[in-house]
């Protein structure tokens, strides 16, 4: 199987694109991985994820100009593609005026064909009392893709530090695992080591896409990265704009779980605990 993960820059001051602009450029990215099975892309790459001010001006329906762009990327492509996340204006449950519904970080997983494979809206938003965290609506379900060959889990950027997440995703059925993320430079170290870290304790792939570029003043990690099933990484970019290109057997996921079963001596997680007797 080969996957491109696409790790764009965005970029703050005078040289920054319009969002219109970098949507053709990506666009465009995504196009020339014609014979690629999957492609990648980060978090809100449309706005930056540290650009909180723009979340609510560059916030777009589900099926808005990035969603059209993406959808006929894909099937020019003939690629699954992974959308990377929006800034989504929900419409509103009430059925008030337009724009006026929650707000979600969502990825958008498209068919070869360019249909909407599926929808994710990020469970754990960052920021603590600021920023994502308050701005945006959590998602509340687990997402996963089948794909000819594999069985995408769909995880975006602060999700890596929530294990339970991904073991859900593998209980599901999941043998790959996807991040879309706009990872900071400062903890890079921690993007690397958890990256590592889900792969090992899953048995799983981990494709983890991050951005270039600096976000609203924020440095970005970049360094997007390819984990196999034993912790080993396959491929690995730098910091700049880089498209990493890796081709991967996802039948060593099955073969890694046999030859090393740790997943079936599992005592938690999949029955309620057994309590002491108190006397």
């Amino acid at each position: 199987m080969r996957a491109s993960l696409i790790q764009i820059g965005v970029n703050d001051g005078e040289s920054a694109e319009s969002v219109e602009s970098r949507r053709r450029r990506v666009a465009s990215l995504v196009r020339e991985q014609e014979g690629a099975d999957l492609v990648v892309l980060p978090e809100l790459w449309t706005t930056g994820a540290f650009a909180y001010e723009a979340f609510a001006t560059e916030a777009e329906p589900l099926e808005g100009p990035t969603y059209e762009a993406m959808a006929k990327a894909a099937s020019d492509a003939g690629v699954w593609l992974h959308a990377g996340s929006i800034p989504e204006r929900a419409a509103s449950d009430s059925g008030s005026a337009a724009g006026s519904g929650p707000l979600y970080n969502t990825s958008l997983i498209f068919s070869p064909s360019g249909e909407l494979a599926a929808v994710y809206r990020k469970i754990h938003r960052f920021g603590f009392d600021k920023g994502e965290a308050v701005l945006m609506s959590p998602g509340t379900d687990l997402v996963s893709v089948r794909l000819p060959d594999t069985t995408l889990g769909i995880a975006t950027c602060y999700d890596l530090r929530f294990p339970e997440l991904f073991r859900s995703l593998v209980d599901a059925g999941a043998q790959t695992l996807v991040v879309s993320a706009g990872w900071p430079e400062r903890r890079r170290a921690h993007w690397t080591l958890l990256a590592q870290a889900r792969a090992v304790e899953n048995q799983a792939f981990v494709l983890a896409c991050g951005t270039a570029g600096t976000h609203a003043g924020v440095p970005q990690a970049g360094h997007s990265i390819v984990v196999d099933p034993w912790g080993e990484v396959l491929a690995e970019a730098g910091a700049g704009e880089e498209v990493l290109t890796v081709e991967f057997d996802p039948a060593k996921v099955a073969a890694t779980r046999e030859q090393f079963p740790a997943l079936k001596d599992r005592m938690l997680g999949l029955a309620p605990p057994r309590r002491s007797a108190t006397p």
